[in-house]
C-alpha cells in the first residue's frame, strides 16, 4: 500500500465547536480510512501553518483522493494539503532507475 500525509487546518467554527464539546477525531478518521481499504498510521496536531496532520496508507491514489474528498466535503477544514510519501527504499530504487537516464538541460 502507498503512504500519504494530509496536513490540515480547521475553520474557526470547527474550533469553536470542538472547544465547546472536546472530542478526539482519531476514531472517526480511522473508520473512514478503513472503509476505503486503508490504514490510519497516526493523527497528530501541531503548531505552525497547519493545525495537524494524518499519516495513512491506501491501496492507490484514487482511493486516497476519495478519502480526502469525503473528509473535506464535510466543510470543517479550511486548508488541506496531501502529499504522497516514499520510503527510503523506494527513493533508492528511483535513484537507481534515474542513474542511467540522460536529460539535457536548456541551452543558452
Amino acid at each position: 500500500m502507498a503512504l500519504y500525509m494530509t496536513q490540515f487546518s480547521y475553520t474557526t467554527e470547527s474550533w469553536q465547536a470542538m472547544v465547546k464539546n472536546p472530542q478526539d477525531r482519531t476514531g472517526t478518521l480511522k473508520n473512514l480510512i478503513e472503509k476505503l481499504g486503508g490504514k490510519l498510521i497516526g493523527l497528530h496536531f501541531c503548531f505552525g501553518e497547519f493545525d495537524g496532520f494524518a499519516v495513512y496508507e491506501y491501496p492507490d491514489d484514487v482511493t486516497c483522493v476519495s478519502g480526502v474528498l469525503a473528509v473535506i466535503s464535510a466543510g470543517h477544514l479550511k486548508t488541506v494539503k496531501t502529499t504522497k510519501l516514499l520510503t527510503a527504499d523506494e527513493l533508492v530504487s528511483a535513484m537507481r532507475k534515474a542513474n542511467p537516464m540522460v536529460y539535457p538541460g536548456p541551452k543558452g
